[in-house]
């Protein structure tokens, strides 16, 4: 039961659903692409991302300067991996969801941290 809720509260938080949904769209992401996305503070989209880790939702990897996050490929659990299958479905009509959609594309981190 511990997996169980591990996952169901660190999906609970509406921002780290939509770091999610984020991360159905594009194969990695940064933290600094997640923080322009949803206009957050670095240490708060970085608990965010400790908390998703955690449940087994993400995983991140170093690559040179870069720390990418990324979907957990089958979930850390039958838990996590449930949820992140149905949120392929879930939300993708809703504004703050389609709106993410539509700020993606231009989000590139060279440019947020060449600025």
């Amino acid at each position: 039961m511990k997996n169980f809720i591990k996952v169901m509260k660190a999906l609970s938080e509406p921002n780290r659903v939509k770091i999610i949904k984020m991360l159905q769209q594009r194969e990695h992401l940064c933290v600094c692409e997640i923080r322009t996305v949803l206009k957050l503070a670095q240490p708060t989209v970085s608990k965010h991302l400790q908390i998703l880790e955690e449940a087994g939702l993400i995983v991140f990897e170093k690559e040179k300067l870069w720390v990418n996050y990324r979907l957990h490929s089958t979930g850390a659990s039958p838990y996590s991996a449930a949820m992140l299958m149905q949120l392929k479905n879930w939300l993708n009509e809703t504004p703050e969801i389609t709106e993410i959609y539509r700020l993606l594309p231009d989000i590139d981190r060279k440019d947020i941290c060449n600025s």
